[in-house]
């Protein structure tokens, strides 16, 4: 329930994303982790995107598909991501406008394998994909594949 709906029952923004999910889950059984018919589907959620969100969500992708080709492209309650073997989300990029947020979030799941002690960072804010925001989405990515 959001914090904006306090009468107990969901929000008209969390029925349609319950909705989209839904139809992802549809999809994804019917693709039977094809990976063709999943990067159809991340291709189609970039294209969908505001222009600076869409540049870098195919940034994101093309680091991913670079340095994890084990992880299979897909999306997650309509954002892309990125699936282990068994197809649950390791990392996925959250556009800023999909939440009116000043900047994208860069996330990961809690099978990544990014644990650092008792304590450590699941989500990254992107306002832009320099060399050096590059090489740390390398590293996080080898990391958490």
């Amino acid at each position: 329930m959001s914090d904006e709906n306090k009468n107990g029952t969901f929000s008209d923004f969390e029925r349609e994303a319950m909705r989209e999910r839904a139809k992802e889950l549809k999809a994804e059984a019917k693709a039977a982790k094809n990976r063709d018919e999943n990067l159809k589907m991340l291709s189609d959620a970039i294209s969908k995107m505001i222009p600076s969100d869409q540049a870098n969500a195919q940034k994101v992708h093309e680091i991913i598909t670079r340095v994890a080709p084990q992880l299979m492209a897909k999306t997650w309650y309509s954002m892309p991501a990125w699936a282990d073997a068994e197809g649950k989300a390791v990392v996925f990029f959250q556009p800023a406008d999909k939440f009116k947020a000043r900047y994208s979030t860069l996330g990961f799941n809690d099978n990544a394998k990014l644990d650092e002690g008792d304590m450590w960072a699941t989500g990254y804010a992107i306002t832009k994909i320099t060399p050096a925001v590059e090489k740390k989405i390398e590293e996080l990515v080898k990391k958490a594949a």
